[in-house]
């Protein structure tokens, strides 16, 4: 995922799930401080106490980020690992969205419960008085994730690289950041009809996200069934629609043996634009990395069960047979975001 789409998973999705489950400590957190001295000064009882929190919150869930990336650069999965862990993912989101919409109190246990005594004693926290309560108050937060950010921590190890894991959980949880500091006056007060229509935004925003994700796992397992090639197929059974987009195959003037294929920032660049090779040929791709971060550098053919990481800057070679059957063969990043093909003729 790109970064600036991680901000914008933290700044809705995010923002509005974890307000639900930490919003109140913050809130109650800001009550003790107004009761105590600070409250006729309006930024010190108000603006201090929230930047406390925020800026403590950001930086533990940036350690956190860092050892879940370093995890999983020590243990790497194989593509049919990767491909249950996304399914799951997407199976425990949508759980956690049905969970917030009230559907039925089987989804409640959808919610990852920390252990009770660490639960109290961040509760506990939350009633300090003193204004490094806040700022201890945001840090222990991460020992109470919520839905969407256990998700964001979950993709924070599939990057493999503790930078990479630390930027990530630093660009969700900034994005989380704008909608605890406007609302954390209010968040003890969103009950009722307000706190209704909370969880019925978070819970759809969940639920998009989940299908992301679930798209990314289908096409992980080499299958054509993916929402876009559905939504297309669709559109040509109510309109025309000319060879190239029925089948999938793009043509060309021949075939070749050797292609290259360059990843960026924003997925994968041909060369030549239309790879077309022969059914049962021996192929080689060469893989150059110009900026390719994430999981655009793992590199896999799902339908052939390649996997080929390719470090930034670097370059790799990778041969195989084509497929005897002709179509297309897809090629994407080891989360199935980033997607192309190879066409078999």
């Amino acid at each position: 995922m790109e970064l600036s789409s991680i901000f914008i998973t933290g700044l809705f999705a995010g923002g509005l799930t974890c307000l639900a489950v930490q919003g109140g400590l913050l809130a109650s957190s800001i009550a003790q401080q107004e009761s105590d001295k600070l409250k006729d000064d309006a930024l010190k009882g108000h603006a201090i106490p929230i930047l406390s929190f925020l800026v403590t919150r950001l930086i533990a869930y940036t350690l956190l980020g860092f050892l879940l990336g370093l995890l999983g650069s020590a243990v790497q999965l194989s593509l049919t690992a990767r491909v249950l862990l996304q399914f799951a993912a997407a199976i425990f989101m949508v759980g956690t969205a049905l969970n917030l919409l009230n559907v039925h109190p089987i989804f409640r246990y959808f919610v990852i419960q920390p252990p009770k005594f660490l639960t109290r004693l961040v509760k506990n926290q939350s009633k300090s008085k003193a204004v490094f309560g806040p700022a201890l108050l945001g840090a222990m937060t991460v020992l109470i994730p919520c839905g969407a950010t256990q998700a964001m921590m979950a993709y924070a190890i599939s990057t493999g690289s503790p930078i990479s894991g630390a930027v990530t959980l630093f660009t969700f949880i900034l994005g989380t950041s704008p909608l605890f500091f406007l609302l954390g006056y209010a968040a003890k007060k969103l009950t009722g009809t307000a706190g209704d229509v909370f969880n019925k935004v978070a819970a759809f925003a969940i639920i998009l996200i989940a299908l992301y994700n679930l798209n990314g796992a289908i096409a992980l397992t080499g299958s054509n069934l993916t929402f876009e090639n559905l939504l297309s197929g669709i559109n040509c059974t109510i309109s025309f629609c000319d060879e190239e987009k029925v089948t999938g195959v793009t043509t060309g003037k021949g075939t070749v043996n050797q292609a290259t294929i360059y990843l960026t920032q924003k997925g994968y660049s041909l060369s030549p634009q239309a790879i077309n090779v022969k059914a049962g040929s021996k192929v080689k791709l060469n893989l150059i990395n110009q900026g390719g971060g994430g999981c655009i550098q793992a590199f896999t053919i799902p339908k052939l069960n390649i996997q080929q990481t390719v470090a930034l800057g670097a370059s790799e070679e990778i041969e195989f047979i084509a497929p005897t059957t002709p179509g297309p063969l897809a090629f994407m990043c080891s989360m199935g975001m980033f997607r192309g093909n190879i066409n078999v003729i």
